[in-house]
């Protein structure tokens, strides 16, 4: 379904951002997780130390399986380091943990984006299954029934979109409050904080990437959904 209608370039173009995004964010880490850091800090160290300097008690740091699955969960207040971060001392597991440390500050601070994000993803969640099912029967059955489905199909993949949208300012964020801890609280130096940047911007471009892709989509959708 994803060649259906023309304009599939589209489709081939979001594949391409993303693919390169993802390429990119992992030859970053790659590199700069052969690097330790001069204190010895490891990420689990480093998102402690972030989190009791900001008054924030009640986040666990805990330990998950993974390579970059990192994340944190404002549902239990746990702070989640994959594999690849939880015992590194590398500048890049550093980074990566302060970023997620990011996020539990803009939790703890109520900042409105992640806020809003939050709101949104029940909606995003529903609309990235539903909109498929709708524009795939939209498609099948033709007539005018099939512009109805492939209507509601587009505006619950704007749900996805608009997700992915709100997500760019929370992303960002995380990592600017990150390294401003990072710089001031002299967990590393110059140097290593400029690698630390590096392994984050390129983390940020994975979710440009993504919304690029979904935009895609969603301008052919329309397309389609013209035509019909």
């Amino acid at each position: 379904m994803y060649f259906y209608g023309g304009h599939y370039y589209l489709v081939i173009i979001g594949m391409l951002l993303c693919a390169y995004a993802s390429y990119k964010v992992n030859a970053t880490f790659k590199r700069y997780s052969k690097v330790a850091n001069k204190r010895g800090f490891t990420g689990a160290d480093a998102a402690r130390y972030i989190l009791e300097s900001q008054g924030i008690t009640d986040v666990e740091v805990r330990h998950i399986r993974g390579n970059l699955t990192d994340n944190y969960n404002p549902g239990d207040n746990t702070l989640n380091l994959s594999d690849a971060t939880y015992n590194s001392t590398s500048v890049a597991a550093i980074g990566v943990a302060a970023h997620e440390c990011g996020h539990a500050i803009q939790h703890d601070r109520g900042y409105v984006p992640i806020t809003l994000r939050n709101a949104i993803l029940p909606f995003a969640n529903i609309g990235s299954y539903l909109s498929w099912i709708l524009i795939a029967v939209g498609i099948a059955i033709g007539g005018t029934k099939s512009v109805i489905l492939l209507n509601a199909g587009i505006i619950s993949f704007f749900a996805v979109v608009l997700f992915q949208i709100v997500t760019l300012p929370v992303e960002f964020n995380a990592s600017s409050r990150a390294l401003k801890i990072l710089k001031t609280s002299g967990m590393l130096d110059s140097d290593e904080l400029g690698m630390s940047r590096k392994v984050l911007s390129a983390a940020a471009m994975t979710y440009v990437a993504a919304v690029a892709s979904s935009v895609l989509q969603l301008i052919r959708l329309i397309f389609i959904a013209d035509r019909r």
